[in-house]
């Protein structure tokens, strides 16, 4: 249970949409969501023929302020269902704080409560002198300090959920390859995204929305074995809401299922009506 919560969340962060690195501009500041936004999704894991429904990931957008200035901030949340807390209680939580006008990172929050798991991420961005000031704090581990180069077009885990949901897919042929840069504990990966085209997806409560599919590229690990083992449908629209998002993992496989959303700053136009 904890695994499929962990996953779900990672892979919401991941696949909410995607950067535009070769399209010349990281920075624009389309009209494509506002403060008050807030989107819910079931958290499935695969055990056997059942998949079982242990927990909620929440997404949301901010007004607030960063140093004196002003800032949007994006949360991210998640926690497993008090039924399962005694089985494995999940808390987790992404934060960061950006800029209103670019969505350039300011400062980011990582904070994982698994079980007896507790870890802590924290990042300081630097944008004149393009650094990032990483410190990670994991059990059994010496405190991690660092400082590495920040690339133009790369960002952390949940500022590229914002950042990325101005995509043009218009430009794009199906199967073609669209580069991605994460920053993910204290280094910058160089993956991708491969866009399959449009298809009109079915969510678990008979709700039918016309979609853009697409599969990223993952890092080999503990979870993942490396390839395009993930799908992600996201509506069609203005508003580039992921609806299902699927991926095997070294056991059993895991699933995000859209529940609902409300604030929203373009109506989604995707949903098929009956």
């Amino acid at each position: 249970m904890a695994l499929s919560f962990k996953l779900i969340l990672w892979l919401l962060v991941v696949c909410f949409g995607i950067p535009t690195n070769g399209e010349g501009q990281c920075y624009s500041n389309l009209d494509i969501f506002k403060p008050g936004e807030k989107v819910t999704y079931h958290a499935y894991y695969n055990w056997g023929f059942i998949w079982i429904n242990a927990g909620e990931v929440t997404f949301a957008v901010d007004e607030s302020s960063w140093q004196g200035q002003p800032a949007w901030h994006f949360k991210a949340y998640g926690n497993t269902y008090k039924a399962y807390d005694l089985l494995f209680k999940v808390r987790d939580s992404f934060d960061v704080w950006v800029d209103p006008h670019s969505l350039q990172p300011l400062e980011f929050y990582r904070k994982t409560n698994e079980g007896s798991y507790k870890a802590q991420h924290h990042y300081l961005f630097d944008a004149e002198n393009r650094v990032v000031k990483a410190n990670i704090r994991k059990p059994d581990r010496p405190v991690k300090d660092t400082v590495f180069n920040w690339p133009e077009c790369s960002f952390d885990l949940l500022s590229m959920v914002y950042q990325a949901r101005k995509i043009d897919f218009s430009k794009y042929e199906v199967n073609e390859k669209i580069p991605i840069n994460l920053i993910v504990d204290g280094e910058v990966h160089n993956l991708y995204i491969r866009y399959l085209g449009k298809e009109v997806i079915e969510n678990r409560d008979n709700r039918k929305f016309r979609c853009l599919k697409f599969s990223p590229l993952l890092v080999e690990g503990t979870i993942f074995e490396e390839g395009e083992d993930m799908t992600v449908w996201v509506t069609d629209d203005l508003s580039r809401i992921p609806i299902i998002v699927e991926a095997k993992i070294l056991v059993g496989s895991v699933k995000a299922v859209f529940i609902d959303a409300i604030g929203l700053k373009n109506p989604m136009t995707a949903e098929v009506m009956p």
